[in-house]
């Protein structure tokens, strides 16, 4: 019987595969998105957790410093401590380098003790090239260079840069460790290169046979601002940063499988009701209800099958081209220096196609249910069909206060899984509740038309068949509510960043040496250099900025600390909210949104994180501001209290404001023959105005949401071929009732009017229906999903020109397939299909 059952199923799938491959490709699409993304982060999450233990070893603990460096003398300490095997102390600095086209490009460099560190991080351990003295591993002004590095950098010689200059090193091997560029040198030649005599930055420790680590740090006295951390944190801090980024392209992603249930539903409720008969003939031939409702399961498993097959393929396609054109980051930034291989994942695979068969057989459940309760004599006679019958839709609006309430609820571990089950819940309530809403907007049209024959005709059969007119506009509010959502959020928060960069971007001209925090303490403006640009022809006035990173955590990435000078907060900081007054004797700093979530800061209160890293305070928090750009956390420090407190004269950008008649050409030209006089080389810094920064930026932010769009138009294009097969079916399982109009005295142009305007009148409450929903998903992503996710806040905005021109589309769309599905309908076969009751 089984076997009968899936044969009976699969030629029914086969005899309409036009109608039902719309739901095969919804579900294959959301089944090869999900796995494509899953794909792409776990290939770049193990290649780049890979390269962090080939370069860092595998110690039992590392000794950190929040801030700075440690002190040489704690490696002493440790070193001679009678419960460590090994110790080996490491200098980390984050530099640039002239790659071999004469750019300069991004560089680690870790100055080791050679004699030891293959004990802790074997990966490390210099080899000399053939012909090279042994001994060169100890030598000055030597590199040994890891394989990517050997690919961008000259195969001689390589120029680091140090504050303003180009220190020219010698190649003499390579180093095994994975990653991107590195240079390995011996740490007494790289503390004398870049000025850091006595200073570490971490101490991996081995622990001898039986030594728990846990006791061995709790028995030790460590100086302020000493921090152990695990060997696996570096790798788990960039799982963490880009946590919330891969977890919102899954979600995403699956939007399509989402839209896919909904359209096998559609297919298959439609279905069931054209086969009424055929299902009330096998019941009387001795089908059971139970049997009955297992075919059409069985329908919807194979549709889910296929789809899902065909998305694990299209899937893993999809994720090979993203590594080798993305670089496995989809624009995110977040595993630089990572060229990952495809890692695929049998598991992952069943996993995904398993959640793409479970969604088919979700969307065919309640058409099964229908097959299974067909009053089996009335069916035959004509007299019953197989959509689902009028009920009350409490379970409906029980969804929807559900979602309410959930949206309300916080993260959990740091992921919005109450405010996406929000949406979920949102989206099903919505469209439960569906004919109950098709039902009151038809009752309030219908007198409006009830003096003209064909619009009356039209929306009297809306009015009366809400059930049937709700399963076939399910898919299409599905995908344009979810579409609507989208476009809110993606405007709004690209307007927010846009108005952000109004208020930090205020001067005229920018000027760097470092291409990011993590080289800020390598490649810095030099303190003449600074004294020098307020006297360059042009410029009227100049403001510096310090960078520095500072670990507040082990666990978690690297927090900015900003030296710069502060003045009116309102005017140079985009401040949420208003700044309080900070207890006297405190130093006020600024927080912004991430610092708030992550670690607690709060305005009037004291910060004794950065009091603990810095070594110096007391800090107090004045005010917390947006940032778009450190999803980890920034601190916004006055420049003179910094300088009071650290005597830090780095300097890492300085804005520079022009004279009304300057020329911004002739002043980059005067202050790189500055760079040049001081240096010798002009090229050390970058320069940029507000318009590139800010047309640089925007150009990020829609690499960044490119999937998204794309997820939109695949959302709207999948709700239509959804309009387009449900009406199609309905139409074509209308012939009688367009026979019975032709021989009433309609003519075929009239029938198909009156078909047009069925497709008018349902897509039209489709759309209302859509963005109504669409934009209560839209408020929970603005308000709930992006600040739980990332940490930033944005202001709501609506397009209005663009989601009414999707509405209008959806509505076009709509009628205009109902037209075309009619004329194959209304043609002259469909008189004589009224024959066939006589």
């Amino acid at each position: 019987m089984l076997a009968l059952l899936a044969t009976y199923s699969w030629q029914e799938l086969r005899h309409h595969a036009w109608r039902n491959a719309t739901a095969v490709f919804a579900v294959m699409l959301g089944v090869a998105l999900a796995f494509s993304v899953h794909l792409i982060n776990a290939s770049a999450l193990d290649e780049f957790s890979s390269a962090a233990r080939s370069a860092g070893g595998e110690p039992d603990l590392e000794l950190r410093a929040a801030q700075g460096a440690l002190d040489e003398s704690l490696y002493a300490r440790v070193a001679t401590d009678t419960r460590v095997a090994w110790a080996s102390p490491v200098l980390e600095l984050q530099t640039l380098a002239l790659a071999r086209d004469g750019a300069r490009t991004a560089v680690r460099v870790l100055g080791i003790d050679a004699l030891v560190v293959g004990a802790t991080a074997p990966q490390l351990v210099p080899v000399p090239d053939e012909g090279v003295d042994r001994l060169s591993v100890l030598a000055p002004d030597t590199v040994f260079l890891n394989a990517a590095a050997r690919q961008v950098l000259p195969a001689e010689r390589v120029r680091l840069q140090a504050g303003l200059a180009l220190r020219e090193l010698r190649v003499a091997g390579s180093t095994g460790a994975g990653g991107g560029p590195l240079a390995v040198m011996d740490i007494a030649a790289a503390q004398d290169l870049f000025g850091r005599g006595g200073q570490l930055t971490r101490i991996d420790v081995r622990l001898k046979a039986g030594v728990n680590p846990a006791d061995w740090l709790r028995a030790q006295q460590w100086p302020a601002g000493v921090q152990a951390a695990e060997p696996q944190d570096s790798g788990q801090r960039v799982s963490q940063l880009s946590r919330a980024y891969r977890v919102n392209l899954t979600v995403l992603a699956l939007v399509a499988l989402f839209t896919g249930a909904f359209l096998v539903f559609s297919v298959l409720a439609l279905s069931v009701a054209r086969r009424a008969q055929q299902f009330a003939l096998l019941g009387v031939l001795g089908l059971t209800a139970r049997e009955r409702l297992r075919l059409v399961l069985t329908e919807s498993a194979l549709l889910g099958v296929v789809g899902s097959g065909a998305g694990v393929a299209l899937g893993t396609g999809l994720a090979a081209a993203a590594l080798s054109f993305l670089s496995g980051d989809l624009g995110g930034g977040y595993f630089p220096g990572v060229q990952p291989q495809l890692q695929w994942d049998g598991l992952a695979a069943a996993g995904y196609g398993v959640l793409g068969v479970v969604a088919a057989m979700a969307g065919g459940w309640l058409p099964a249910r229908s097959a299974a309760r067909l009053p089996l004599a009335q069916t035959l006679k004509g007299l019953g069909t197989g959509l689902p019958r009028g009920r009350h839709h409490w379970a409906g609006w029980l969804a929807l206060a559900a979602a309410v309430a959930l949206a309300l609820l916080p993260p959990i571990a740091g992921i919005p899984l109450a405010a996406y089950v929000s949406v979920g819940l949102l989206l099903v309530g919505g469209i439960s509740v569906l004919p109950g809403a098709v039902g009151w907007f038809y009752d309030r049209l219908a007198p409006l038309v009830a003096h003209r024959l064909l619009p009356l005709l039209a929306v009297e059969r809306a009015r009366r068949v809400r059930e049937s007119a709700a399963v076939a506009v399910s898919g299409v509010v599905a995908a344009l509510s979810l579409a609507v959502a989208l476009t809110v959020m993606v405007a709004s928060f690209r307007q927010s960043v846009s108005d952000w960069l109004d208020v930090v971007l205020p001067a005229d001209l920018y000027l760097r040496t470092s291409l990011s925090a993590a080289s800020a303490d390598t490649a810095y403006l030099t303190p003449e250099l600074v004294r020098a640009l307020p006297q360059v022809p042009g410029v009227a006035r100049v403001a510096t900025q310090r960078l520095r990173l500072l670990l507040l955590d082990p666990a978690r990435p690297p927090v900015e600390l900003l030296a710069r000078p502060v003045g009116d907060p309102h005017r140079g900081v985009p401040l949420v909210g208003d700044p309080v007054p900070v207890p006297a004797g405190t130093i006020p700093v600024y927080v912004s949104e991430a610092m708030v979530d992550l670690y607690g800061a709060r305005k009037g209160q004291p910060l004794p994180l950065l009091e603990r890293a810095l070594g110096r305070g007391p800090f107090a928090v004045a005010g917390v501001w947006r940032d778009y750009v450190r999803q980890s956390g920034a601190i916004i420090v006055d420049q003179a209290d910094y300088l009071r407190l650290t005597g830090d004269t780095r300097v890492n950008d300085a804005q520079l404001w022009l004279a009304p008649d300057a020329s911004e050409q002739d002043v980059q030209a005067r202050i790189r023959a500055l760079v040049a006089r001081e240096t010798g080389n002009p090229d050390l810094i970058d320069f940029a105005s507000a318009s590139q920064v800010r047309n640089i930026s925007l150009r990020i932010f829609d690499r960044s949401f490119a999937v998204t769009y794309w997820l939109q138009a695949v959302a709207i294009a999948i709700g239509l071929f959804g309009v387009a097969a449900s009406f199609s079916a309905q139409v074509l399982a209308r012939r009688k009732e367009f026979g019975l109009l032709a021989h009433l005295g309609l003519t075929r142009r009239q029938v198909l009017a009156v078909v047009a305007g069925e497709g008018a009148a349902w897509t039209l409450i489709g759309a209302l229906a859509g963005l109504g929903l669409g934009l209560a998903v839209a408020v929970v992503l603005v308000d709930v999903v992006n600040p739980q996710s990332f940490h930033w806040t944005m202001d709501l905005l609506l397009p209005w020109a663009r989601l009414l021109a999707l509405c209008a589309a959806v509505i076009v769309a709509g009628t205009v397939t109902a037209w075309l599905a009619g004329r194959a309908a209304a043609s002259r076969d469909a008189v004589l299909a009224v024959k066939e009751d006589w």
